[in-house]
């Protein structure tokens, strides 16, 4: 569904000493382009804070003056979408994926919910989360004018004075990180902790390096992975990085002729380690061979089946 999103990025970041929140790293990546990929279909994305190098190209917008807090941050960012849907998130957010925001927009977009101003995030502590959100535009817009009419200004309004005013629906998150932020150090510290755990690091690994490459294709990494293991072990340990580097080579041979990139992936990947099998057993064969009573030669014919 066609959906704009906002990033706010321009925060004191008070209780991390004024530190440049969005450029802080959590595997390896700024947390500004952490939640960035999570958007990446988004038609325009904005992001409201100083200009900065991003991952990919966003438009701009900055609240006047800045400093004027989340309610007027968004206000300032809101004025350069046109769709319907408007997806608002926080930049400090290292773990929100893109499942997480299509559930959210998802849910905004059932007919159960149609008359609804917004679906936010329910974090597992059962807080919700207004910027962790998909909105419709129009109730933003309308509740926003109201509230500058009200107080002269929005600059200084906390955002609760906007969601209070709005019929939003909670959801839960299938990820329960989520929604966590990194507000201090410690939660800093927890999230880098945290993305090199033992059952999540390979994913996050894979993810951060194809956005750093720029490439988009599904990553079997079993099958890659007991490629590299039959490689290492057929062959020598060295063989493992070189075969799978081959193999992405050989996908995107086959990807320039027209065909499907996983596909081309599992074909070469297939190719590779029934070559490495073959590597294996032939090694396996050649030290029989030169055992003590061995007979010097490879079994051919009917013995080497047990029939005749």
């Amino acid at each position: 569904m066609t959906y704009d999103a906002i990033v706010l990025a321009g925060g004191a970041a008070r209780r991390l000493g004024g530190a440049d929140k969005p450029g802080l790293l959590v595997g390896g990546r700024p947390l500004l382009d952490r939640v960035l990929d999570a958007c990446e279909d988004a038609r325009t994305t904005v992001v409201v804070a100083g200009r900065r190098p991003t991952a990919r190209p966003v438009q701009w917008a900055r609240e006047d003056p800045p400093g004027g807090g989340p309610l007027a941050a968004l206000d300032a960012g809101l004025r350069h979408t046109t769709a319907a849907l408007v997806l608002v998130l926080s930049a400090d957010l290292p773990f929100l994926d893109r499942d997480t925001v299509g559930a959210l927009l998802r849910t905004l977009d059932a007919p159960e919910h149609h008359a609804r101003d917004g679906a936010l995030l329910r974090d597992p502590g059962g807080r919700d989360q207004p910027l962790v959100a998909a909105y419709r535009a129009e109730p933003l817009r309308r509740e926003i004018a109201l509230l500058a009419a009200e107080h002269g200004s929005v600059n200084g309004l906390p955002l609760r004075a906007l969601t209070a005013e709005l019929d939003l629906t909670p959801v839960t998150a299938a990820a329960p990180l989520a929604s966590f932020d990194c507000d201090t150090w410690d939660d800093l510290a927890a999230a880098r902790a945290r993305i090199r755990e033992h059952g999540t690091v390979l994913e996050q690994w894979i993810t951060a390096v194809k956005n750093e490459l720029g490439i988009d294709v599904a990553v079997d990494t079993k099958t890659l992975l007991d490629l590299a293991r039959d490689a290492a072990h057929g062959v020598a340990r060295p063989a493992a990085p070189l075969t799978t580097f081959l193999v992405g080579y050989a996908a995107a041979h086959a990807e320039a002729t027209g065909a499907d990139p996983a596909q081309a992936v599992a074909e070469a990947s297939r190719k590779a380690a029934e070559l490495a099998l073959r590597w294996a057993a032939e090694g396996q064969a050649a030290e029989a061979a030169e055992a003590p009573g061995a007979t010097g030669r490879e079994a051919t014919g009917p013995e080497a089946t047990g029939s005749g």
